[in-house]
């Protein structure tokens, strides 16, 4: 397990980039990926072994603490803390695959794996496992990782379920089709596979991934990091909507000391009481939505050490709790935006980037408000969820 010095180095670390991130998050959109500058500064800080087992030289970090290293660098540049997001939590869905697969995936310790989970592939059996083959779009990180999570349909004996497979970034071809608003520096572009040989190790049907129970693994039990995949991936997915937030916040502050408001005279924007109470409020949502962190994660983690899965009812009620957390980080740098003048509309200017990045990520399937807050009060209601992606 990880010890505390390991969570501590690493966002020290972390807080010392900050400010480069962000003064790299021009060129990082002008180009459609994140600086290699970034990427370094990232893989110096450890942030790349977070989620990695110690048996595999990783510093094995709790979800929390993942949680805290992914806020702080969502607060230097959104979309780097987008694709951090994304390889970390792929990284751990690897340490539920076989020994055998996380002995592949896991031989340099540092590790990037992006992942797309809309099943557009197809997995055909072969001898000794499948042939892959599809189209996969918005693979966020795929432009930077060693190896891509990729979720297709498996057709065997004439019925078919959907299974997530793990296979090397080189057996893809990458497009160049990522020119976007939002989000423009995580290269999410289009991956394809063309009848890639998948051995069996490295697929996993979506209910053995989701529930834990894929076999042939030795850290099968309470080991204190088995948390159900979903719910995982929505906790970190939430470090990044804070992170953006935090560092809208800290943008605009920087910015409003001695700036007058125009035609008017108001030498002093901070001065103003209307500037005082949108601080306040965007303030005061960002911590909410923190507060609203604290109790997913503590249920996470608990149920872990007991080696147990989260129930269904707990994982809808944190994808609600999770939609409600992006819908008040979404409002936090939309006042922060409103109030910082007109001429935060240049591209120098960082907050508008913030601003776009946010609006842009909270329109992902797993991150909209109303689309969790309805299942979690369908559960509330004593209904059945509506879907198993939970």
């Amino acid at each position: 397990m990880a010890v505390d010095g390991d969570v501590e180095s690493v966002l020290d670390a972390v807080r010392g980039i900050v400010p480069v991130l962000r003064k790299n998050g021009e060129e990082s959109e002008s180009q459609h990926w994140v600086v290699e500058e970034n990427l370094q500064l990232l893989d110096k800080a450890g942030v790349f072994r977070t989620a990695t087992p110690r048996r595999f030289d990783g510093l094995d970090l709790s979800l929390a603490d993942q949680a805290r290293v992914i806020t702080e660098i969502a607060r230097g540049c959104p979309s780097t803390g987008w694709v951090s997001f994304v390889w970390l939590t792929s990284n751990w869905t690897a340490t539920l695959y076989p020994d055998r697969a996380q002995e592949e995936v896991f031989a340099t310790g540092s590790v990037r794996i992006s992942s797309a989970f809309a099943p557009t592939g197809t997995l055909t059996p072969v001898d000794g496992g499948y042939r892959l083959s599809g189209s996969w779009r918005y693979n966020s990180g795929v432009k930077g990782a060693d190896w891509d999570f990729l979720a297709a349909v498996r057709e065997e004996g004439g019925e078919h379920d959907e299974a997530m497979v793990i296979v090397p970034v080189s057996d893809l071809t990458l497009g160049d089709d990522w020119d976007v608003t939002a989000g423009g520096a995580t290269g999410s572009v289009t991956a394809t596979a063309d009848d890639v040989f998948v051995p069996s190790h490295r697929v996993a049907g979506f209910g053995d991934a989701f529930a834990g129970t894929t076999g042939d693994r030795s850290n099968v039990g309470a080991t204190g990091r088995n948390y159900g995949v979903l719910a995982f991936v929505m906790a970190e997915a939430a470090a990044v909507f804070i992170g953006i937030a935090k560092g809208a916040l800290d943008l605009f502050l920087e910015r409003v000391p001695g700036r007058g408001i125009t035609y008017t005279n108001w030498t002093d924007q901070s001065q103003h009481p209307l500037t005082q109470v949108q601080v306040a409020t965007a303030a005061n949502k960002i911590a909410a939505a923190e507060g609203l962190s604290q109790a997913w994660l503590k249920v996470l983690q608990d149920r872990a050490d007991a080696g147990e899965q989260p129930t269904d009812t707990e994982k809808a009620v944190i994808r609600g709790q999770v939609g409600y957390a992006v819908q008040l980080c979404k409002e936090a740098v939309e006042i922060i935006y409103s109030a910082s003048g007109g001429s935060v509309i240049q591209r120098n200017s960082p907050i508008q980037r913030f601003h776009r990045d946010i609006q842009g990520f909270a329109l992902h399937a797993l991150a909209q408000p109303n689309v969790n807050l309805e299942l979690q009060g369908r559960v509330l209601l004593g209904l059945d969820p509506g879907t198993y992606f939970l």
